[in-house]
């Protein structure tokens, strides 16, 4: 490890491990056992799952000692072994970790009340505080993790104690809250985060306790109250009983979902508390890879002496840029590339589209990170044997900085020359696995290595033969819960040199129109995006399950109330949010996973 735990917290996002017990117990370890001791009694198995954890991709792996205290030790008889449990703990996890990822101390609450709360004092809980955190800091840990502590006032002992004994070795420091977004005490996540502040921790966050739904708000008012990297570590919901066995029931992919809203309200790090597994962790990874990519610096600036290029200007470079300048409404709708090799189906879907007379057909690149037909070429297809303008998304996901700028290139060349500018899901846990994610750059650096070849220059100012003309189109989101990093963001894609943009879906009209009045002054085209509904159970996933996704209720009912007619609801809801918006935007953008084209049309022909 290159990094300090301190420069890499700085320099991005990271991603902590997640359960132990769960690991252990899926194992074969029953829950009456003192899993802290496998430090002592099955150092492989403890070595095994830190294994698995940093192949996951967890950034900072924790040592097994969460419960190695005097007290919590008494109850199985193994008090005398304290100074053992921890050191074997700390080598295990810096064996397996060092040089690969941070390794943290992990230190749990001592199992008994402390004062004022419990009887026992606090120089007692001081004195047994200062003695694991001396042991754990001599390891050589590169940090102390406090987690799962209910009582603040415990908190606030612990890590004023480790301070007085540990130096500027970094600590983190987690609470527990409750589903009312307090803690057992009634301590809220701004007071927790302003007793750390006081105390000197390098991060602050919440774990266990609630599953990833429940801790959203707790991350968002700890984000709000402090400058502190906040973490988030959420359980996998709660337990069921299933055949004598505790099971978690939060799928990989719906913990990725919350990773995403975790990160995108501030927090710094994530990972999982109890039932998470290193395929949560690897949900979680990917989340991060997609919101935080590798921070490449592209020169927008010619070298000394090299040749001015005159760019294309935007109106000459497509047909359908050349009516957004023109101002003429435009039409644009969205058709999935085959999960086979024959467009045959995709085709006449195109040409059902051209002869209604859609402008243009929008094609995923690898939509839910599953595997179809490369866009490109079907652009290509489109565009030479049905006459109808492609607009090709392009992603920073799977390719790097080389071959990105060799597809652009390309696309150029054979006139392919519309291009939504995306960072792309992360890689979809499930059909693969061990899929790899790239991200050199994000949506606002692939803007700038588009802009630059349009000027006639490779990412590093270099000069290419010749320039390009790609006209450049970026996403937006109005709903996004964050609006002024979405906004941020968006004023950072038109810096770049995106020149029109494309929405998510809307629903409703007012979202829309408070965003495009904020926009107002980057002066570039916005299509709306228009999503018309299957099904109740797919408008509630999308209002609950993803990101910025705002579905009033009142749609959200009429989809309920629709029964078996609920495909045509949809269509007619699409059709009034159309109606509502179609003035304030240069065009449409419809999205129709169910019916395709035919759904699309439907949409359209009013």
């Amino acid at each position: 490890m290159t990094q300090s735990f301190k420069e890499a917290l700085a320099d991005g996002l990271l991603v902590c491990d997640g359960a132990g017990g769960t690991m252990f117990y899926s194992k074969g370890v029953t829950i009456n056992r003192c899993y802290e001791e496998l430090n002592l009694t099955q150092p492989d198995l403890v070595r095994e799952v830190h294994r698995e954890y940093i192949k996951a991709g967890a950034d900072i792996i924790e040592t097994n000692t969460f419960g190695a205290n005097t007290f919590k030790l008494r109850q199985f008889g193994l008090e005398e072994k304290l100074e053992s449990i921890l050191k074997a703990g700390a080598a295990l996890a810096l064996e397996e970790g060092r040089g690969a990822v941070h390794v943290a101390g992990s230190i749990g609450p001592l199992g008994v009340s402390v004062a004022p709360y419990g009887k026992l004092p606090l120089e007692e809980a001081t004195s047994e505080y200062r003695r694991i955190t001396s042991i754990l800091a001599e390891t050589g840990v590169d940090l102390l993790m406090f987690e799962t502590f209910h009582d603040l006032t415990e908190l606030i002992t612990a890590v004023k104690s480790a301070r007085e004994v540990v130096g500027d070795l970094p600590i983190a420091a987690q609470m527990a809250f409750e589903e009312d977004g307090k803690t057992v005490h009634g301590a809220t996540p701004a007071q927790v985060v302003q007793a750390m502040e006081k105390l000197g921790v390098d991060a602050v966050g919440a774990n266990c306790s609630v599953g990833p739904a429940g801790m959203l708000d707790v991350i968002k008012e700890m984000t709000a109250a402090t400058a502190l990297p906040v973490i988030a570590q959420p359980n996998a919901g709660m337990p069921k009983e299933v055949e004598d066995r505790l099971i978690y029931l939060t799928t990989p992919d719906y913990l990725m979902t919350f990773g995403k809203r975790f990160i995108r309200a501030g927090a710094r790090i994530v990972g999982g508390c109890c039932g998470t597994t290193p395929a949560h962790i690897a949900a979680l990874k990917g989340a991060a890879l997609a919101l935080s990519p590798s921070r490449v610096e592209i020169i927008s600036s010619r070298p000394d002496g090299a040749a001015a290029v005159v760019e294309t200007p935007t109106a000459e470079k497509t047909p359908f840029a050349a009516k957004l300048a023109a101002g003429e409404w435009v039409s644009s709708v969205e058709l999935l590339p085959p999960k086979g090799a024959n467009p045959e189906k995709v085709m006449i879907q195109a040409k059902s589209l051209k002869d209604a007379g859609v402008d243009c057909i929008n094609i995923p690149d690898g939509p839910r990170a599953m595997a179809r037909m490369s866009p490109m070429p079907l652009a290509l297809l489109f565009k030479n044997e049905i006459g109808i303008e492609p607009i090709l998304h392009y992603t920073c996901r799977d390719r790097n900085l080389l071959g990105m700028q060799s597809d652009i290139l390309g696309a150029h060349a054979i006139g392919v020359r519309n291009m939504l500018a995306i960072t792309g899901d992360p890689p979809k846990l499930g059909a693969y696995p061990n899929a790899t994610a790239v991200y050199d750059v994000d949506a606002i650096g692939l803007v700038k290595m588009i802009s630059n070849l349009n000027k006639g220059q490779d990412i590093v100012g270099n000069p290419i033969d010749g320039h390009t003309a790609i006209h450049i189109g970026v996403g937006c989101n109005p709903g996004a819960a964050n609006i002024d990093e979405e906004l941020r963001r968006f004023e950072k894609k038109v810096e770049a040199g995106a020149e029109f943009c494309m929405t998510q879906p809307v629903f409703d009209p007012d979202t829309l129109f408070r965003f495009l009045e904020r926009i107002r002054q980057f002066s570039i085209p916005a299509l709306v995006g228009i999503l018309p509904l299957a099904s109740s159970r797919s408008a509630e996933f999308l209002h609950n399950e993803v990101p910025g996704m705002q579905i009033p209720a009142d749609i959200r009912r009429r989809m309920a109330e629709a029964g078996d007619s609920a495909r045509n609801v949809g269509v007619q809801i699409a059709r009034e949010a159309l109606a509502q918006t179609r003035d304030a935007v240069a065009g449409a953008y419809i999205m129709a996973p169910v019916g395709g084209a035919k759904t699309a049309l439907k949409v359209l022909e009013k």
